[in-house]
């Protein structure tokens, strides 16, 4: 007998067996998402020596898979919106797999950084998916409950990630970071098949916004390639011509987005000053993150001289803290609102990233690692459980219900597009050679020198914070508190389904707010 359409009944309990197999699912899925980005980085210096690769072919190691992913990742959400949200995760999950694969067995660093690309490719399938699945599976009283088991679980997978690839890095070597996908996407799709409801926006149409798909991710590509290259070829014709190239399709991509009908960025989200304001922080904040994770692996193990399951050890607490507290964040953060969480928490995080600056020779043994390496991160995890939740909490606030899933997307594709930006950008800034991160005295100069980088975007962050946002939203008005629960999934949305009585009767309304419009979320067009 098929499994009943989640769209149509949203009747599945988390007690019930269906329930747990949905969440089995969902968090197998996003864990392998999860484990890959957790775990690269710290495996980044014997990819480098066993693929005799310089610090660029590393860069793209990690900016392959980020620039599909963030570019492609609201179009994902939209496709399953439209063709069916679990056959489009499972296609994601497989195509991600494959990938892996592909990344396990790469003979050299241009495969393997191809096939990170793909990795993005079926990440953007699969990771808006996951939470798509649980809203529309579950009944409205247990989809709190199951999004906080589907959080909780893949807040451990996040947890174990670094130090599991520290441990597979040095044991059975760095390719199995990515073969350990297989037994995973091996246990996922047959559940997923079998156990999980399928589910469509009814609204949702069969027009995307491949165009803009495209010029955001081309864009996105030739200013990271110019940034990358630019340390060994210097300002030649084809780095200042990339770099010229991506500013110009950067600013085609605006044009077209603000002249289709329901682009996949749609420019009027941005008529909330909050909302946009907010985006600028995450920007600063993700990417201070993005380049503190790239280059901290690197310098614990190259420098301080730990191995690559200590490296991804001694990282550890930062993401202990934030599993173990962000929920009690984001509650302090609804009670005194978000100015002073946005404010505080940068700045905090921004202290622990220039405690990183003690780490050097000797922080490997145990007295070192109190003294230098446990104090910084422990700080930044603090700073880090201040900041986050509040961020997304007042993402969200700040638009329009309907519009709520949009806008954790856009934030979604904006951080990662900033962690992109760092990882290509730091090097340069920072005057790091193509060798640098097999020379030990080298990379740790130029250490040095980008952590106070990462540490002043955090401080620019917490200052737009403080000048730019504003107290507690106002609460929604009485409207928005009877609408139905809006299925969110990973920052991209369907308007939410309204009681049929209603529709007619605010119509008019519907228009002028995009409810009654195909959903302009995810990339249609």
């Amino acid at each position: 007998m098929p499994v009943p359409d989640a769209a149509e009944t949203g009747a599945i309990r988390v007690a019930s067996a269906a329930g747990r197999w949905v969440v089995l699912t969902t968090v197998l899925g996003s864990s392998m998402a999860m484990l890959d980005s957790t775990v690269i980085n710290v495996a980044l210096p014997r990819i480098g020596k066993d693929l005799g690769t310089d610090l660029a072919a590393l860069q793209w190691t990690v900016n392959a898979y980020m620039l599909t992913l963030a570019g492609l990742i609201l179009l994902g959400g939209a496709l399953g919106d439209r063709y069916g949200r679990r056959r489009v995760f499972v296609v994601g999950v497989v195509w991600f797999t494959a990938a892996s694969v592909l990344c396990g067995l790469a003979p050299n660093a241009a495969v393997l950084i191809s096939a990170r690309a793909l990795q993005g490719i079926g990440g953007a399938l699969l990771t808006p998916g996951s939470l798509a699945l649980i809203q529309a599976s579950f009944h409205p009283d247990d989809r709190a409950r199951a999004v906080g088991l589907w959080s909780g679980l893949g807040g451990v997978g996040a947890a174990i990630g670094p130090f599991v690839g520290g441990w597979l890095v040095d044991g059975p070597g760095w390719r199995w970071v990515f073969l350990l996908n297989v037994p995973l996407a091996a246990v996922c799709v047959p559940v997923a098949l079998r156990h999980v409801p399928e589910s469509r926006d009814p609204h949702a149409h069969g027009r995307f916004d491949v165009l803009g798909a495209v010029l955001g991710a081309l864009a996105l590509a030739l200013v990271t390639y110019a940034l990358i290259e630019a340390p060994g070829q210097g300002a030649s014709a084809v780095v200042i011509g990339a770099a010229v190239a991506g500013v110009l399709l950067g600013a085609v991509f605006v044009r077209v987005e603000r002249s289709r009908a329901a682009p996949m960025l749609p420019p009027s989200v941005f008529a909330s000053r909050q909302f946009t304001v907010v985006n600028v922080i995450t920007l600063c904040v993700y990417a201070a993150l993005g380049g503190y994770f790239f280059l901290s692996a690197i310098q614990l193990q190259v420098v301080a001289g730990y191995s690559a399951l200590g490296a991804g050890t001694a990282l550890l607490p930062t993401t202990v803290l934030m599993l173990l507290f962000s929920a009690a964040s984001g509650e302090l953060g609804q009670r005194i609102g978000p100015r002073i969480p946005l404010t505080a928490g940068p700045l905090v995080a921004a202290a622990g990233m220039l405690l990183m600056l003690r780490v050097g020779p000797g922080s490997n043994t145990v007295s070192g690692y109190l003294t230098d390496v446990l104090p910084a991160v422990a700080v930044l995890g603090v700073g880090l459980v201040t900041v986050v939740a509040p961020l997304t909490a007042t993402v969200l606030a700040s638009v329009d219900t309907a519009r709520a899933g949009l806008a954790s997307g856009i934030n979604n594709a904006a951080a990662r597009a900033a962690g992109l930006i760092a990882v290509a950008a730091l090097p340069l800034l920072a005057g790091m050679g193509p060798e640098a991160y097999r020379i030990p005295d080298e990379f740790a100069a130029t250490f040095r020198r980008a952590m106070p980088m990462c540490a002043g975007l955090l401080v620019l962050g917490a200052v737009i914070a403080w000048a730019t946002v504003r107290g507690p939203s106002a609460p929604p008005d009485e409207e928005e508190q009877t609408r139905p629960e809006c299925t969110v999934h990973c920052g991209i949305v369907a308007p939410p389904l309204e009681p049929a009585q209603d529709k007619e009767d605010r119509g008019d309304e519907r228009e002028d707010r995009g409810i009654g419009r195909p959903p302009e979320s995810g990339g249609t067009g």
